[in-house]
């Protein structure tokens, strides 16, 4: 059965500025939550667990919230979603102690899934198989917008001034509350309900072991799960690197944000770059590059230094994350898009629970440092994987599922 006629795209200027400030509360809240455990006593270690503890909720949640997607509609996550991360962020505002810290940090990871999958799921719906790859790049850079706004806002924020650091960081987590709060404002009619598909397609289930064995899915969940993991590394583990070089609070937060902000250009030249190179060639050169810099983000380098790679970083980063949905949307069967969607976000998840707890022993075992050459080797890593196919073919029909329920045009070149 051929897809419904697509709407128009207000909704996905909508969707962006919602995702822009639910973002930026996050990555104004994730610094602040470091800032908050280092002024509640916390090591390298316990920073690492904490930053685990965000994913750990959405790890469990992220399948079953992908079927639910593929069985109804999508919007009503994305107010939950909202809801969930401005609580937590408040939440965490008010902790007193780090157990209840890294819980409030739980439930605002939580909501950050929760909007995501309602989000992505309603991109991978709404547009066109042609569309795909400039509207999963658009969207991503409602995530850029507020991972550039956050860390420079908490940076300005947090102060470790006279011992400061506790009510500054907890104002950080109150002001990013009030951020989340303002996507509400975007989320009026942003679904349209002729595409959610009829109730004979939503009724077959695809088996989780059948998603993933299907070809290009694993390839585009380890793109997505290493890029993000060195994202997260980054937001939750530079201000610790920061305490540690005597950088500032507030410079440590532009520096975030120059990384943010090159990733928005990248986003923007997407297109042109496809046409140029090439999926699986971008995925490979991007990685690659992206694992390299990563690697030199250990280097004791001066803070211009360190501006600079973090900024050829970002531009390597911002490739990875709407060419990974693309190739999962396209290689998965039809009638479980959004459960493939939301197994790729369980990997980033794992990922996000891994990496932190990694993180944290490596930097408790060789310094603050080290976390970022292991992050380092996992991009480079999945520059293999997407030079070896990770990215789906251009498709400029329409994907019409086969008999079977599968997708064969825009099937994944591996």
């Amino acid at each position: 059965m051929p897809d419904q006629p697509r709407p128009g795209r207000g909704w996905l200027l909508r969707l962006v500025i919602a995702f822009a400030f639910a973002q930026g509360a996050v990555s104004m809240a994730r610094p602040a939550v470091s800032y908050r455990a280092l002024s509640l006593g916390a090591d390298e270690r316990a920073v690492g667990v904490i930053a685990g503890v965000y994913a750990l909720l959405p790890l469990f949640a992220a399948v079953p919230l992908g079927r639910r997607t593929d069985h109804g509609r999508r919007a009503p996550l994305l107010p939950l979603g909202v809801a969930l991360i401005g609580g937590g962020c408040a939440l965490s505002g008010t902790a007193g102690s780090l157990p209840v810290l890294a819980a409030w940090s739980g439930v605002m990871g939580l909501g950050h899934l929760c909007f995501v999958i309602g989000a992505q799921s309603l991109v991978a719906r709404q547009s066109a198989p042609a569309e795909q790859d400039r509207n999963f790049g658009h969207f991503t850079i409602g995530a850029s917008l507020g991972q550039l706004i956050g860390p420079i806002a908490a940076g300005h924020l947090v102060s470790e001034r006279d011992g400061a650091m506790a009510p500054t960081s907890a104002l950080a987590l109150l002001v990013s509350a009030a951020v989340a709060a303002v996507s509400f404002t975007s989320l009026w009619r942003i679904e349209h309900v002729r595409a959610t598909g009829s109730p004979r397609r939503a009724s077959a289930k695809v088996p989780v072991g059948g998603i993933l064995r299907t070809r290009g899915v694993p390839a585009g969940i380890f793109i997505s799960l290493a890029v993000l993991s060195a994202t997260d590394i980054l937001t939750a583990y530079l201000p610790v690197v920061g305490e540690t070089r005597h950088i500032a609070p507030a410079t440590v937060g532009l520096l975030l944000s120059l990384r943010a902000a090159a990733t928005i250009a990248c986003r923007l030249v997407m297109t042109p770059m496809l046409r140029l190179v090439g999926r699986p060639a971008l995925l490979f050169a991007t990685c690659l590059a992206g694992g390299l810099l990563c690697a030199a983000v250990a280097l004791p380098v001066p803070v211009w230094a360190l501006a600079v790679i973090l900024g050829a970083l970002g531009f390597c980063l911002g490739v990875g994350q709407p060419l990974s949905m693309t190739t999962v949307v396209r290689s998965a069967p039809a009638a479980a898009r959004s459960t493939a969607l939301a197994l790729r976000l369980t990997g980033n998840r794992l990922g996000q629970v891994a990496a932190p707890a990694s993180a944290g022993l490596v930097a408790g075992l060789a310094g603050t440092a080290a976390p970022f050459v292991m992050l380092g080797a996992l991009l480079v890593v999945a520059a293999g994987l997407g030079l070896r196919g990770g990215g789906a073919r251009d498709v400029p029909g329409p994907v019409a599922p086969a008999p079977g329920g599968r997708a064969r045009a825009g099937r994944s070149s591996g």
